[in-house]
């Protein structure tokens, strides 16, 4: 349980599947930029948030320019 979704405070509504969307996503993103120990790599950001940072960044560029070839 690396995101504790067991004690989410939305066990609600659409509260539980957006948690979902973002757990998938983060986990996609890691593997896509060569993560190989995803819960090794969720608890340095978790300890070091700064770290997110550049990965937020990698991510809003690939939302605003997606691969034409959908690769």
């Amino acid at each position: 349980m690396t995101y504790a979704e067991e004690a989410s405070t939305l066990p609600t509504g659409t509260g539980p599947r957006a948690m979902a969307t973002f757990h998938n996503l983060a986990i996609g993103l890691l593997k896509t930029l060569g993560a190989t120990n995803i819960a090794k790599t969720t608890r340095t950001i978790r300890d070091q948030p700064e770290r997110a940072l550049p990965l937020l960044s990698i991510l809003l560029s690939i939302i605003n320019n997606p691969d034409p070839q959908g690769t």
